[in-house]
């Protein structure tokens, strides 16, 4: 990751100063008050995965708040996940509390009040995810907000580990290993809310939310199988066709739509793929669940303003 700012660069007395401007641009504006300013230090680093921005960082003891009036003036619209490396950070959102220790994720909302503390010896990386990416794959994430996620096993400790690995390749990888790893974090991220919300026994809306995201790991899970269906799909989830499709309603897709989208999806990722120059348009088409070349042709066209012949041609000459 490239260090963006260092106290370590600044006059002693600027330190806190410089700290909290460049934290305002490169995460969300806020107030800050430090426990010491004569002592303070701090280091900030930052590369991109894709549309999501990594920020890694450090800093001695310090409250913050954002309020109103820096939400007023927040620019993007992004949720930010935030992993704990190192100390503790306290931090309050919807009436709730989350004390994070090494290992634990949260999720925050800019666009809402907020007021955290880094303890001492505090280091933290944050991801500033795009809100539609998210919100489609758990819906509205309100209820998400301010709810540690402890890596005690399976999933969550997968994704923490995960996470944890991205500062050191993202600005490694190729374009196309970025569009992967991009995608394989928010899912782990979703997987891993849907299980904690899971285990806090969700409200209805939490519920929606794990329904949701069952019904995306299930089509994932067969995407390839041309076998895959609307039942098959809800029956992995545990859940009816038609509540499936109710709650998907209202992310304006449904289990049909979804599947035929990642499947357009993986094929359009394959023909810009030049590792896969070799393979055909029908290979990759049958390859990824299509049965009828004709219909895939149509959709292909429909989503991406191309056949798919053209696509990989523009594609690679682009």
């Amino acid at each position: 990751m490239k260090t963006v700012f260092s106290t370590e660069d600044v006059h002693q007395r600027d330190a806190f100063d410089c700290w909290h401007e460049i934290l305002c641009k490169t995460i969300v504006r806020h107030d800050s008050v430090p426990a010491d300013r004569k002592t303070f230090y701090a280091r900030v680093q930052s590369a991109a995965l894709a549309d999501i921005q990594l920020v890694q960082f450090e800093n001695a003891p310090v409250q913050i708040e954002f309020a109103a009036r820096h939400i007023a003036h927040a620019s993007g619209d992004e949720i930010l996940v935030r992993r704990q490396i190192a100390g503790v950070f306290i931090g309050e959102q919807e009436g709730r509390e989350a004390v994070l220790e090494a290992g634990d994720l949260v999720l925050f909302d800019p666009r809402r009040p907020m007021h955290g503390k880094y303890l001492s010896g505090g280091r933290q990386l944050v991801l500033k995810v795009p809100r539609r990416e998210l919100e489609v794959r758990v819906g509205d994430v309100r209820c998400m907000l301010a709810r540690p996620i402890k890596p005690a096993a399976g999933e969550l400790s997968l994704t923490s580990a995960y996470l944890a690995m991205l500062p050191t390749y993202a600005e490694s990888l190729g374009a196309r290993a970025v569009d992967v790893v991009r995608d394989q974090a928010l899912d782990l991220v979703a997987l891993s809310l849907a299980k904690a919300l899971e285990q806090a026994r969700p409200r209805l809306s939490a519920a929606r939310s794990l329904v949701v995201v069952n019904v995306r790991a299930a089509i994932e899970a067969r995407l390839a199988d041309p076998e895959l269906d609307a039942e098959a799909v809800a029956a992995a989830a545990g859940v009816s066709v038609r509540y499936a499709n109710a709650v998907l309603a209202v992310e304006g897709t449904s289990i049909t739509r979804l599947i035929r989208s990642r499947r357009l999806d993986r094929c359009r990722r394959a023909l810009e793929d030049a590792s896969q120059s070799h393979r055909t348009v029908s290979e990759i088409a049958y390859g990824w669940g299509f049965s009828d070349m004709t219909h895939f042709g149509r959709s292909f066209r429909t989503a991406f303003g191309l056949l798919p012949r053209e696509y990989r041609m523009h594609a690679k000459s682009t």
